[in-house]
């Protein structure tokens, strides 16, 4: 992969929705980077957003993909609508970032890793979080051997459900969302890079209500309906050989969030939460009384550091870590866990990923580096 251009690389957002601000506030901050246009559906949310953050230009999705100084969109919208935008955006010869999911099924998926890589542009997606300090320092820790071979994981993740506290929650209980998808995609990044690319799953879903009650906003106490399993359980097995458990939940009254544990010949590590870019290492070495604690090592910054990341590898011409291919891969993993739930067999995961390398802890998104 070449490098193209120099200096700062230019970023063009889509979508001015609650997650843009958490972006913009990073990509704004970033030397290595600059932000030429923000574009929405609704012009004037667009153009509140960027008045917000003193960007020079705001249009429609077309304003974006034509502007000559964007080379890499960042892709905000809805989850339906980011493969179409993406797909949009690859025509126009951009490079695309795209918040998660990567797509809302496998078909879909292909075509956008295939019209990408027939354009010769990168794609990347969320979640970033696993080259925050806490993740990455985690999975240095692995690296190095500090819990000897690694062998089996357990994650959980589970809470009463968003529907008590988000205005408009419905989505997050229908196609393309529930527990699985919604929080699973932080979670299987972290085992596909601490473990490799998923070979097979197996799993149980249940749903524990057939509707719902939203319980805050203008829509307080509108029932609706819920059509995904609200608790899901899942084995997976690696193409290394190691496995892992994990729960899924939206039916738990006692919440739970970010736990991460990997056992290893020598060792169990505690990941911090996966949702998070920060957060102490804990380490227990088998056959010790208590855990020792590893503060975080490197880049606090949230989100937008993977199209940081993505941008400085372009200029370089290296590949950029949060890869298209391996957000597929964590979809795949995850359509295939609903399968199974479905279908009450182990399911094969056809698609593959490599690990990304860890980041240098010294990696600082306030540097300039591109002259």
């Amino acid at each position: 992969m070449s490098g193209v251009g120099s200096g700062p690389v230019g970023i063009g957002v889509i979508g001015a929705g609650v997650i843009s601000k958490e972006y913009l506030t990073n990509l704004t901050s970033f030397p290595d980077v600059q932000v030429h246009i923000v574009a929405d559906l609704f012009p004037e949310a667009a153009e509140a957003r960027a008045a917000e953050f003193g960007i020079p230009s705001f249009g429609g999705v077309e304003d974006a993909l034509n502007h000559p100084d964007v080379e890499i969109v960042v892709n905000l919208t809805t989850p339906a609508a980011h493969v179409p935008v993406a797909l949009q955006a690859v025509a126009a010869g951009k490079h695309v970032w795209s918040e998660k999911p990567f797509s809302l099924d496998r078909e879909s998926g292909r075509t956008l890793l295939k019209a990408a890589d027939d354009a010769g542009v990168r794609l990347g997606c969320a979640p970033d979080t696993f080259l925050g300090a806490g993740l990455q320092t985690g999975l240095r820790m692995i690296q190095r051997g500090d819990i000897g071979t690694p062998l089996t994981a357990l994650t959980l993740v589970q809470s009463p459900g968003p529907e008590s506290w988000h205005p408009n929650p419905a989505f997050l209980f229908q196609e393309g969302a529930g527990p699985l998808f919604d929080l699973g995609p932080y979670y299987l990044t972290t085992l596909v890079q601490a473990f490799g690319a998923v070979r097979t799953v197996a799993a149980v879903g249940s749903r524990s209500r057939e509707t719902r009650v939203i319980g805050s906003g203008p829509r307080a106490g509108e029932e609706f309906a819920v059509t995904v399993p609200t608790h899901v359980s899942a084995l997976a097995q690696f193409e290394a050989g190691t496995s892992s458990t994990s729960n899924f939940s939206f039916d738990s009254p006692l919440p739970r969030h970010g736990f991460v544990e990997i056992t290893g010949s020598e060792a169990t590590i505690a990941f911090p939460d996966p949702n998070n870019f920060d957060g102490d290492i804990r380490l227990h070495r088998h056959g010790a009384d208590d855990w020792e604690t590893f503060p975080a090592v490197g880049s606090t910054a949230s989100r937008g550091s993977g199209v940081l990341e993505m941008a400085r590898a372009i200029r370089a011409g290296v590949s950029h870590r949060a890869q298209g291919d391996m957000a597929f891969h964590v979809l795949d993993v995850m359509a295939s866990i609903a399968e199974s739930a479905s279908s009450g067999a182990f399911v094969p995961v056809a698609s593959t990923t490599v690990a990304a390398e860890p980041l240098p802890e010294d990696w600082d998104p306030t540097a300039r580096t591109l002259s």
